[in-house]
């Protein structure tokens, strides 16, 4: 057997080197670039796809705008309130606590707030309700209490806004309407 000189293996074991680094890294690229074609290829058949709906949401800008309306129509009537602003899923988008809010109005306007936007209605008719089905009040997450408007977007819920701290719910709920309309500005 011939003996090889140092050099002679040096250069063969970089010459190897190299070639496993260009396939290692052909592999890597390979497969970095699966998975991005895979997720195309789903994202292109999703869209296409009979299953899916669409849904309109409240954006934050749309939410925020009509929370400060409510709580601006509250301190023009020196009211200390907190509205909260929910997504058609119930989902708290925004929630504002004027200064001087009692401390159960936070969880109360979001309560409001979802009310409103779950059944499509104001909470002052909503607590109207009570009287005939009383295990109403028993749902999760509710409050039927006026106070509470909902958002609508051809005719369908969007949102909801509640609001809690003054001294009466019709208030709350003349404030929550201020918001709704502040929407339509």
């Amino acid at each position: 057997m011939k003996k090889i000189s140092r050099r002679t293996r040096v250069l063969t074991v970089a010459a190897t080197a190299a070639v496993l680094g260009a396939g290692t890294f052909g592999a890597v690229s390979a497969s970095a670039e699966a998975p991005a074609a895979a997720a195309k290829a789903a994202v292109t058949a999703d869209a296409g796809s009979k299953n899916l709906t669409q849904s309109t949401h409240l954006n934050i800008d749309a939410a925020t705008k009509a929370a400060q309306a409510t709580l601006d129509a509250a301190e023009k009537e020196n009211q200390r309130v907190t509205v909260a602003v929910v997504d058609r899923n119930g989902n708290t988008i925004v929630t504002l606590r004027g200064d001087g809010a009692g401390p159960q109005s936070y969880e109360s306007a979001e309560k409001k707030a979802y009310t409103a936007v779950s059944w499509n209605a104001p909470t002052s008719e909503l607590a109207k309700n009570l009287e005939k089905t009383p295990n109403l009040k028993d749902i999760p997450g509710t409050l039927f209490l006026a106070g509470g408007a909902p958002v609508t977007a051809k005719g369908a819920p969007i949102a909801g806004i509640g609001v809690a701290g003054a001294p009466s719910g019709d208030l709350d709920e003349k404030f929550a309407k201020a918001g709704v309309a502040a929407l339509g500005r």
